[in-house]
């Protein structure tokens, strides 16, 4: 039990998440892997005995005590969570979208962030050896906007917020926290970009996108650091997507 390795992946299903799961299943984690429909997850799994099916719907305060509560009961212990689950929602402008269409994005992509937080920080300051570290899954939005995304833009801002208050109030616990920001990697999520993406100015290109693994690879390295190590920020793009030189 001393060298297992324990992590939470929520959006496990399907995309960059799955891509995460399976490369920390590879490299020897024992694997939650947390998302709202159990048969995407199961397919996640694929047989392994290290992999563990926990349906969850992050934006439900039950839902995601559950989630820790079965990780805590069946490993007894917490060393990684991948904080990747996410949704564009409804597109629209600040003037278009409406407030239920705000909140159900807010409540995944930031609440179901600060949930799932809350709970690994404190299995990972209570447990003994004490410890561990969380990844969230910010974006390129986190640095700058597409048109009509004003709820996706706005929660991926605040998740850049929420890592570095995660940094900070787990100094004094060994919990280290650190976020990728993940420009077109290939996923059903980002299909339409590849074909044809709204530019700033209106007109609409196809960009281009890259293998979603590298962004299982940069997870990977992040989370193999020891504890006294941390990267707080780490970018990765398609090389010539539009977003460096503003366009």
């Amino acid at each position: 039990m001393g060298d297992m390795r324990v992590a939470v992946v929520t959006g496990a299903g399907s995309g960059v998440g799955r891509e995460i799961a399976q490369a920390l299943l590879g490299a020897g984690y024992h694997v939650a892997l947390a998302g709202r429909r159990p048969e995407p997850l199961r397919e996640t799994a694929r047989g392994s005995t290290a992999a563990s099916v926990i349906p969850t719907d992050v934006g439900s305060p039950d839902s995601v005590a559950a989630l820790f509560d079965g990780v805590r009961d069946e490993w007894g212990r917490l060393d990684l969570l991948v904080n990747n689950a996410g949704s564009f929602g409804a597109p629209g402008s600040v003037g278009e979208l409406s407030p239920d269409d705000w909140q159900a994005t807010v409540q995944v992509n930031l609440t179901g962030s600060f949930l799932c937080a809350h709970h690994a920080f404190r299995i990972m300051r209570d447990q003994d050896p004490q410890g561990g570290r969380i990844i969230n899954n910010g974006s390129i939005s986190a640095h700058s906007p597409r048109p009509r995304s004003v709820a996706y833009t706005a929660t991926k801002h605040a998740i850049t917020g929420l890592t570095k208050s995660i940094s900070l109030d787990g100094r004094a616990y060994g919990i280290a926290c650190g976020q990728i920001d993940i420009g077109n990697a290939a996923t059903e999520m980002t299909a339409g970009i590849a074909t044809g993406a709204v530019q700033a100015d209106g007109s609409v290109r196809p960009e281009p996108t890259f293998d979603a693994h590298h962004v299982a690879e940069a997870v990977l390295y992040m989370a193999s650091l020891p504890l006294t190590a941390n990267v707080q920020f780490l970018t990765i793009t398609a090389t010539a997507m539009p977003f460096i030189g503003r366009g």
